[in-house]
């Protein structure tokens, strides 16, 4: 399950993941933005030598959390907004004050989704309309999302919490639904550190919550306990997802599993590549 996003702030990106509902972001990114150094970590090193009451606080302010970076997910130090609020007093740099105004606003806006998560649903689909993606294929990735979710809830229910687990869970039910794991196939489509679902045609994306939704069923109808068991009900329901693929591969006379991805051929307007 990827959680990690990327903001932009004056068109440099800054990684930004969710923990206890709020955002956190990448120091290093923040610090590179704000300083403009080559060097981020050695920039944080000379900054807590210079503010004894930061380096003493700093186990408090940094905490690390798994990021997505080139190597794979990580665990990266990280802040919440009040943590770069305190970093950023010791940085004597002319863009922190937009900086500053920049992260309230995200702030405000993460308070505002979830008190209304409708307005976060909304992003999410102004965000790929903006990006050149179809209204159907917008459709279908947002009922992916909410199926997704349904999925993780049940799994945190069930004894699975460790992000370790969610990742052997979601390959099982990859491996029965196309005969490859999520990183297999990150590798077939190009990608490294873009989102696996972003990058699923039609068919792949359908074939996908086909599976997940088997397994969630599978998991209430047997009221699952415990990650092996979990582990079988996700291989059954993407068995279910992977015959189905199968069915119609064989009608089609070609491989639903693709290579291509949005980043070499984005989408018309009215439709998706195939």
């Amino acid at each position: 399950m990827e959680t990690t996003k990327v903001a932009l702030f004056k068109g440099k990106k800054i990684r930004k993941t969710i923990s206890n509902n709020e955002w956190w972001f990448v120091i290093e990114d923040v610090i590179a933005v704000l300083t403009d150094s080559a060097q981020p970590a050695g920039y944080i090193k000379d900054m807590r030598r210079r503010d004894p009451e930061l380096a003493k606080g700093w186990g408090q302010i940094a905490t690390p959390l798994p990021i997505e970076t080139v190597g794979g997910k990580q665990n990266v130090s990280c802040a919440n907004i009040e943590g770069i609020f305190r970093i950023i007093q010791s940085i004597p740099s002319p863009k922190a004050e937009p900086f500053k105004r920049w992260l309230a606003k995200v702030g405000y806006e993460r308070v505002q989704e979830i008190e209304n998560p409708e307005l976060a649903t909304k992003r999410t689909r102004m965000l790929y309309k903006l990006k050149g993606y179809s209204e159907d294929w917008i459709e279908k990735r947002m009922r992916g999302i909410a199926i997704r979710e349904e999925l993780t809830d049940e799994w945190k229910k069930r004894e699975a919490r460790e992000q370790k687990d969610y990742e052997i869970l979601t390959a099982e039910i990859s491996k029965a639904t196309f005969g490859i794991t999520p990183v297999e196939y990150k590798k077939l489509k190009g990608l490294k550190r873009e989102n696996l679902r972003d990058h699923m045609n039609d068919f792949e994306l359908i074939f996908t919550m086909l599976g997940e939704r088997a397994t969630t069923e599978i998991h209430r109808t047997e009221d699952s306990k415990g990650v092996e068991k979990l582990k079988n009900d996700a291989k059954a329901g993407g068995d279910i997802a992977g015959g189905a693929r199968k069915q119609l591969e064989r009608r089609l006379g070609r491989s639903v599993v693709s290579g291509k991805n949005f980043l070499q051929k984005p989408q018309s307007k009215k439709s998706l590549q195939k």
